[in-house]
């Protein structure tokens, strides 16, 4: 059974349980990442038959095999699919912005130009995983932000194919590139290239903890999205609502992992106990009950605040993935939200519904990261530059003004380069 405890005697600390045991995987990715920079395209093949038990002759995806692929979606499904890629191209190409000029003063412009990546790097998992919407949420906002080149690496199977859903989503998105290659190896590879998988600036996507240690790794030589841990999910819910549907809605990211977090916050005793019965009997015939279990009865928990806004204190205090409002008149408190990754308004508005389709993005900030993060979105895909020009009247009118200030910082050089262009009649 969940634990259902009051706010008065629980710390914030046990709510959500974020000191992971993960295991160490750190040595083991060093030497494959070490591999995959010496040898490269063999490197990678090597990996898929240990790990994929894939004969690979060629690890990128032909022309050929992805129309093979996308001949064998179901056509209601790929509707779905490009009904999902336009909400979510429509939600960001809001978040699209171009650079500025400043000319305020005479004789000076400054500004900032908003430039695209040259190539992104999209890691999708594999095997027993398979996420089409990684890649639309993923891929879309990379092609917005005018990224020259979008390479996606995703762990094929046995028979050196890919999930004809990931490809259609692929193909949707606009993804240039797909190789056939998965785990640590393709996060070296995006990060380091090989013959045949080109470097990248930014490596963006999901992944278990072998890839995760790889992201760690090479961040630096390449600049990742982020270091993502398990799934949270948070609700708050007052006494309207249906104990049935928020039992669902915790369900849905209990079924994520065992070390998900699902947590109730309720200002109502009797809807606490009713989600508790609740999840037992929706437990009980949950396909992926071995999984949801665990993570329900280790780290899942029932909150009884005093009022829904203490449970929105706490909620800022935790600053949770996923952040359910389940409440009568949810635009009243929305102002009160300080941190959360993604917001759901309203009894109408479950957590798939971002997962998939309404077009908000569902990589998310987790572990308390949402204080200072974002979801991934255009600016992700982006670089900025500044720009000034002065002419020689308006450098010489500061000039002096520089050279003070850096003589107080010790840096007599500075101060100089301010001031030698006046010194000798200006340029």
């Amino acid at each position: 059974m969940i634990k259902i405890l009051d706010a008065k005697e629980v710390s914030l600390e046990e709510i959500l349980i974020r000191d992971y045991e993960m295991p160490d995987v750190s040595d083991t990715v060093s030497v494959i990442i070490s591999d995959v920079r010496k040898r490269g395209d063999a490197a990678l093949i090597e990996y898929g038959k240990k790990f994929e038990g894939a004969d690979l002759t060629s690890l990128e995806l032909s022309r050929a095999e992805r129309d093979v692929a996308l001949a064998q979606v179901e056509p209601a499904f790929l509707e779905i699919l490009k009904e999902a890629a336009g909400n979510i191209r429509a939600y960001h190409q809001k978040q699209v912005r171009s650079g500025y000029v400043m000319s305020e003063k005479p004789g000076v412009v400054l500004g900032q130009r908003v430039l695209p990546l040259a190539r992104a790097g999209l890691y999708v998992p594999g095997g027993t995983a398979c996420y089409p919407s990684t890649v639309l949420m993923d891929a879309i906002p990379a092609k917005l932000a005018g990224v020259g080149e979008l390479v996606m690496t995703t762990p094929c199977s046995k028979d050196g194919t890919i999930s004809p859903n990931i490809v259609a989503a692929a193909e949707i998105a606009g993804v240039n590139r797909i190789f056939k290659c998965g785990g640590a190896q393709a996060i070296a590879a995006l990060a380091y290239g090989t013959e045949s998988v080109p470097r990248v600036d930014k490596i963006v996507g999901p992944g278990n903890v072998y890839v995760a240690e790889a992201k760690r790794q090479v961040f630096g030589k390449v600049a990742i999205d982020m270091i993502a841990g398990p799934s949270e999910i948070l609700v708050i819910a007052d006494e309207g609502s249906d104990a049935v549907v928020v039992a669902a809605d915790l369900l849905s990211q209990a079924e994520h992992d065992k070390m998900a977090t699902a947590v109730l916050i309720t200002s109502s005793k009797k809807l606490a106990n009713d989600v508790a019965e609740e999840l037992e009997k929706q437990l009980s015939v949950l396909p992926r009950e071995t999984i949801a279990r665990p993570s329900i009865e280790h780290n899942g928990k029932i909150i009884i605040a005093k009022s829904i806004e203490e449970a929105i204190d706490i909620s800022n205090e935790i600053a949770p993935e996923h952040l359910e409002l389940c409440v009568s008149e949810p635009f009243e408190y929305l102002n009160r939200i300080q941190n959360a990754g993604s917001i759901f308004l309203g009894r109408n508005c479950p957590e798939p519904l971002g997962d998939y389709f309404a077009g908000t993005n569902h990589t998310l900030p987790t572990s308390g990261t949402a204080r200072f993060s974002s979801p991934l979105g255009v600016d992700d895909f982006v670089k900025k530059s500044s720009f000034m020009c002065y002419s020689t009247d308006a450098l010489c009118a500061v000039g002096d003004k520089i050279a003070v200030f850096a003589e107080k910082e010790g840096l007599h050089a500075h101060a100089v380069s301010a001031t030698i262009r006046a010194r000798r009649g200006g340029e």
